[in-house]
């Protein structure tokens, strides 16, 4: 539509794939991470006309961001930007896949067995709670696909 075009203008993307989840495709796009702040401007609008557009399919937007590992010194780097940690990249990443919806809240659960289990909160007034609702388990299994980390998504109780 007419409205997003002028702010399409100067987004690019990286690139596009197809996942499966359940019964359902999930498309994620990653975005370069120079543009990343203008696609958040316009991602709750984006995400419902390519929903429209790719019919039976979720849409996920992530950013593309780089992780420096601990011998970062080898590529003559003096330092290692808190942003380019493991750490960091995978929490933008759970940012990114939920976005536009907020985080409300994280717990960790960490079973007998010693495997870890992410909750994530979504926030209770979110105004697509719908939408994003029918999405949570696309969430999780592109969580899982991006990071190699279990996490399970609910909605805070307002």
């Amino acid at each position: 539509s007419s409205d997003i075009k002028a702010d399409l203008r100067d987004i690019v993307i990286c690139n596009a794939q197809d996942f499966e989840v359940k019964n359902r495709t999930a498309l994620i796009i990653h975005f370069p991470f120079r543009v990343w702040k203008n696609v958040q401007k316009i991602q709750g609008r984006l995400i419902r006309e390519l929903e429209k557009k790719f019919s039976k399919k979720h849409v996920v937007f992530v950013a593309q961001r780089t992780i420096l590992d601990k011998n970062f010194r080898r590529k003559g780097l003096k330092i290692r930007p808190r942003s380019r940690t493991l750490t960091s990249v995978h929490e933008s990443i759970l940012e990114d896949i939920v976005g536009p919806t907020e985080i409300f809240g994280k717990r960790t659960r960490i079973s007998v067995d010693g495997t870890k289990l992410l909750k994530v909160m979504l926030d209770p007034k979110d105004k697509d709670k719908n939408d994003v609702e029918a999405k949570m388990s696309t969430f999780s299994a592109i969580y899982k696909k991006l990071t190699n980390k279990e996490a399970v998504f609910i909605f805070a109780e307002a």
